[in-house]
C-alpha cells in the first residue's frame, strides 16, 4: 500500500519534468515553428483533459495566422501517414507522451 501513495507521489515530478516541448520532426521555418510550438502548448496546458478542443484551438489559430486548411491531431499512441504542403510540418511531443500533429495541406 504504502508504494502506490509513492508512485502517486513521484507523477507530478514526472509530469513537470517532460513538460518541454520536444519537436520529433518539422520543415517549418524558424517564425513559424516557434509560433506553432508555443501554440501548441498553450492549447495542451489549456485543455489538458480534452484533446479535441486543444486540436480546435490550435487548427483555427493556424487558420487565421497562416491561411487556411491545417489540420491538427492530438492524442497518445497513433500512427500517421499524410501528404502536406512543403514547409508546413510539425511533429511534436509534449507533457512526455502527449504528442502533437500539425500540417497544412490543400
Amino acid at each position: 500500500m504504502a508504494e502506490t501513495v509513492d508512485s502517486k507521489k513521484d507523477e507530478p515530478d514526472y509530469k513537470r519534468l517532460h513538460s518541454f516541448p520536444l519537436i520529433r520532426h518539422t520543415d517549418m521555418p524558424e517564425e513559424m515553428r516557434v509560433e506553432a510550438m508555443e501554440l501548441c502548448v498553450t492549447a495542451c496546458e489549456k485543455f489538458t483533459t480534452n484533446n479535441e478542443s486543444a486540436a480546435k484551438m490550435i487548427k483555427e489559430s493556424m487558420d487565421k495566422k497562416f491561411g487556411s486548411s491545417w489540420h491538427v491531431v492530438i492524442g497518445e499512441g497513433f500512427g500517421f501517414e499524410i501528404t502536406h504542403e512543403v514547409k508546413n510540418l510539425l511533429y511534436m511531443f509534449f507533457g512526455g507522451s502527449l504528442a502533437v500533429c500539425v500540417w497544412k495541406c490543400s
